[in-house]
């Protein structure tokens, strides 16, 4: 099974991550594009995020209906702090029979070399990188963007929304429903996320 994977706090996943992996699965001739929920980034200690079982119940409402598209909890069993390298070796493991890409965002690109074990990800897996505004689509900041298993997807929809202005917004009593799936934001509002 080939399989694409979107790894993100989702903390709230936006339509620009869905749009992303949808055109990723169709465009790159995917089985499937999982949504990893992953625990706080390493490089974002200082910041706190929503609990894993609010973020992966958005992940599983904003896929539903995506065909192909799935919340995948994985990451979030594995012993902390977890890098992406872990992950995928883990995954690796767990799915022997499973081919499996890294879908990141030209931002990420730009910091991969600063990543833990970036030839490893490379030895085993493809990245496919998306463009977010602001950040070099052609890699030119990134030692890694010449690389033969990174490819750089120019055509992808251009992910423009943000989670953390999401967050802002609903803090501030904004509506948010149109960057969001209605299901999400109907949880949200439910469960009285980000009123500070």
């Amino acid at each position: 099974m080939k399989v694409g994977l979107l790894f993100g706090t989702f903390d709230p996943p936006h339509k620009a991550h869905i749009a992303v992996a949808e055109y990723m699965r169709q465009e790159q001739g995917f089985d499937a594009v999982w949504l990893v929920v992953t625990p706080l980034n390493p490089f974002k200690q200082h910041q706190s995020i929503s609990p894993d079982a609010h973020r992966l119940a958005m992940v599983e409402l904003a896929t539903l209906g995506h065909s192909g598209l799935e919340a995948c909890d994985f990451e979030l069993a594995l012993p902390q702090p977890s890098y992406t390298v872990d992950a995928l070796r883990a995954m690796r493991a767990h799915w022997p029979g499973h081919s499996f890409s890294l879908i990141i965002g030209s931002d990420n690109l730009q910091s991969f070399h600063r990543w833990k074990e970036p030839d490893e990800i490379l030895a085993h897996h493809d990245v496919l990188v998306y463009p977010r505004p602001g950040a070099d689509m052609h890699g030119a900041l990134s030692p890694y963007a010449s690389h033969a298993r990174v490819r750089l997807i120019s055509s992808a929809p251009v992910m423009d929304s943000s989670s953390t202005r999401l967050r802002e917004l609903v803090g501030s009593g904004a509506l948010i429903g149109n960057q969001v799936e209605p299901a999400v934001a109907a949880y949200i509002r439910e469960h009285g996320l980000y009123r500070n």
